[in-house]
């Protein structure tokens, strides 16, 4: 089954596609205090609703790189209906691909959820930090081990244990690289349930209204497989942050 269409059905329900809830995401936006016309990207955007709201609040301009035309078309809908003046686009492309037109120019450069498109948390940190401009913000949004995860789990996961670091390891990663912790936004197992539970319900959803969807047996048993790992290991085993780190000013 084809990638993006497992995610565009799975996360049909979600407005933010990540286990940060609609509250904690106005928090983000109410803390940024950008400046007016603050020039932004946010790589592997989703459904644009970080944009929308920065848009929103401070009359942000900028773009949102995401590769999932589902994503992209949501996006536009939602910027039509509540900014349809706002300086933003979107645009259907790799993340890893993106350059503003010049280096260190950005007041925003964001990641939440997508560092496997840079290579890992700190690609992405790296990546990140070369957009913006001194004292402009660097936000991601990654996982991290809570607790040591199992064999099994991470065999369910198809994942290797390096391939997350602590919730340490990920600010510590930031301050390395010429940036300053500034706050954290940590994910409840509330969180967590909301975002792993509308996935089921997206999906049993479309399994009882799609039933001759050829991809439709694959598409549950996935989900039921993910599920069931939530349930019995993830759900204590891995947590989620967003890191709001701000690039030091020039010397």
């Amino acid at each position: 089954m084809d990638a993006r269409k497992f995610y565009d059905i799975t996360h049909r329900e979600h407005v933010v596609c990540n286990p940060t809830s609609e509250e904690k995401l106005a928090r983000l936006v109410e803390l940024l205090r950008l400046p007016t016309d603050a020039q932004l990207a946010d790589i592997a955007c989703g459904k644009g609703e970080f944009l929308i709201r920065l848009a929103e609040a401070y009359g942000a301009r900028g773009m949102g790189i995401d590769i999932s035309a589902f994503y992209l078309a949501e996006a536009e809908k939602r910027l039509k209906e509540r900014a349809p003046g706002a300086g933003v686009t979107f645009a259907r492309m790799d993340g890893a691909d993106f350059r503003p037109d010049e280096p260190n120019s950005l007041d925003l450069a964001s990641c939440m959820g997508a560092s496997w498109i840079f290579g890992g948390h700190v690609k992405t940190l790296e990546a990140l930090v070369r957009m913006v401009r001194p004292g402009g913000w660097v936000i991601v949004g990654e996982p991290f081990w809570q607790q040591e995860p199992s064999g099994e789990y991470l065999k369910a996961l198809g994942c290797a244990r390096e391939d997350f670091g602590s919730h340490y390891s990920n600010a510590e990663a930031g301050e390395r690289r010429g940036l300053d912790l500034v706050h954290t936004i940590v994910s409840s197992k509330d969180d967590w349930d909301r975002y792993e539970g509308l996935q089921w319900y997206a999906t049993s959803a479309y399994a009882r209204t799609c039933p001759d969807d050829p991809d439709a047996a694959e598409l549950v048993e996935r989900v039921q497989n993910e599920r069931e790992a939530y349930l019995r290991w993830g759900r204590d085993t891995l947590g989620w942050a967003i890191y709001m780190f701000r690039s030091r000013p020039a010397a």
